[in-house]
């Protein structure tokens, strides 16, 4: 894998081993950075089911001003952080080892009326990216969470295409991959 484009365009970056994780393809990474590449310049991101990193990663070489990446396979996270380190990118990434639902829901509570609010202490980022794995129904538990209380700016879901998202975001389809863009 590589990344496109940036300040570290065209360096190399490790892909996690066996079939436990499945990369973002070079041009639907691609299409989904076209989709936000306005909103990146100094964009606090979050990549949740983050994988290698490559979607953090791209945004980072793309101008973002930090990434924040959760994954939950130790394996994979070992892979994520040896790409942290390769690029030299320590300083702008936190790396959180757990579940991504998890991760964004005790970031937030909820109120007497059932409605999610950001905690003192949790970030609300500009760019959210989320690469779950499919057939488990997350993509649209994630828009979901997003729609009754946005998390970011904008969130952006990559999904089977033949998985429905709730209405209300912008969607573009890549054979058999989709993805969803949500903005505020």
């Amino acid at each position: 894998m590589r990344i496109i484009a940036g300040e570290w365009r065209g360096r190399q970056i490790a892909a996690p081993k066996g079939d436990a994780v499945r990369p973002t393809l070079d041009r639907v990474r691609e299409a989904w950075m076209s989709m936000v590449h306005t909103s990146l310049p100094e964009a606090r991101v979050l990549d949740l089911f983050a994988g290698s990193g490559a979607l953090g990663l791209e945004a980072l070489s793309r101008g973002a001003a930090s990434c924040e990446f959760v994954e939950k396979e130790p394996r994979t996270f070992r892979v994520l952080q040896e790409n942290v380190r390769a690029l030299g990118a320590e300083d702008r990434c936190t790396l959180h080892r757990e579940e991504a639902l998890g991760f964004l829901k005790k970031r937030r509570r909820v109120t007497g009326e059932g409605r999610l609010l950001a905690t003192g202490d949790a970030p609300h980022f500009d760019v959210v990216f989320a690469d779950p794995p499919y057939r488990k129904n997350i993509a649209i538990e994630l828009a979901e969470l997003w729609l009754r209380e946005p998390f970011a700016a904008i969130f952006g879901v990559e999904h089977e295409s033949t998985e429905a998202l709730p209405a209300g975001g912008d969607t573009r389809k890549y054979g058999d991959t989709s993805v969803t863009i949500y903005r505020t």
